[in-house]
């Protein structure tokens, strides 16, 4: 089942309740996209999220994924892949935290590199030897914008986004020439239920638009897309400013937010990949 660019026909979504990733999903169903798997942690969101992928026409299941267990990642991810070639895996899991309460807390501040960079490596690497094998196929990593300038405000979550970015782009050049396509996505603040409360920061995005940038991206096998696209810009700027001057911009996303997104991040686990920086 080789994928025609842009309009790959069977799809695997690692974060299989993300709503980047479902936006994403919805769009490709309009064109050709017929079979889907998502793959996270078994709950009513992922069944959910199912069906309403089935009612849309696509042949849709799910697989118990746990990123924070990549010991078990070949055996399942290898299930999935047994079953058919797969066009498109995104790669869109991932946890937020709570910077405040987690760089004050090690176990925690290592949960999230452990699901953000750790799990995410090992799952990348055994979707991209699988289309190796295939021959063909795209796989789409959702890092951020804030890996650009890690700050103050979320520097535990971005600086793990941070190596994830730099993994894939690697990785993207050790596959050239095997047919298989690797493009890193940077989003920005999206708005979603998760970061319902938080204080938007410039250029906020939604899913919606941040798909249309992943099926654009695909079309013309991009390595790299921004979302929004002028957040490349203003990361470019905000590099160039010296840590002295950048220490005292104002500080947007998760610092100080507690409460309601600590609940959300216990309920979520490692199945999504929403946060003010990611979706």
């Amino acid at each position: 089942m080789k994928d025609v660019v842009g309009s790959p026909q069977s799809l695997l979504v690692l974060g299989g309740t993300s709503e980047i990733a479902l936006a994403t999903v919805r769009r490709l169903i309009t064109r050709r996209a017929r079979t889907v798997w998502l793959a996270g942690r078994p709950s009513p969101a992922l069944e959910s999220a199912a069906r309403q992928l089935r009612d849309l026409g696509a042949d849709t299941l799910t697989v118990p994924f746990d990123a924070l267990a990549p010991e078990a990642h070949e055996v399942t991810l290898g299930k999935v892949f047994a079953e058919g070639d797969i066009d498109l895996v995104l790669l869109a899991f991932g946890v937020l935290g709570v910077q405040a309460r987690d760089e004050t807390d090690p176990p925690a501040a290592v949960r999230i590199a452990r699901t953000n960079y750790t799990g995410a490596v090992s799952a990348a690497l055994i979707c991209a030897n699988a289309m190796r094998r295939q021959g063909h196929g795209s796989l789409v990593v959702l890092t951020s914008a804030a890996a650009g300038r890690v700050r103050r405000s979320d520097f535990i979550h971005a600086s793990a986004k941070a190596g994830l970015d730099a993994f894939a782009r690697g990785l993207g050049d050790a596959l050239r020439g095997t047919g298989v396509h690797v493009m890193v996505v940077r989003p920005g603040f999206v708005r979603t239920k998760l970061t319902a409360g938080l204080r938007p920061a410039p250029l906020a995005t939604t899913p919606q638009a941040v798909a249309k940038a992943i099926e654009e991206g695909l079309r013309r096998r991009a390595p790299v897309v921004w979302a929004p696209g002028a957040l490349r810009l203003m990361t470019a700027a905000h590099r160039l400013l010296p840590r002295s001057v950048s220490r005292r911009l104002p500080q947007s996303g998760p610092a100080g937010a507690r409460g309601r997104v600590d609940v959300r991040l216990r309920r979520v686990g490692a199945s999504s990949h929403d946060g003010p920086a990611d979706d």
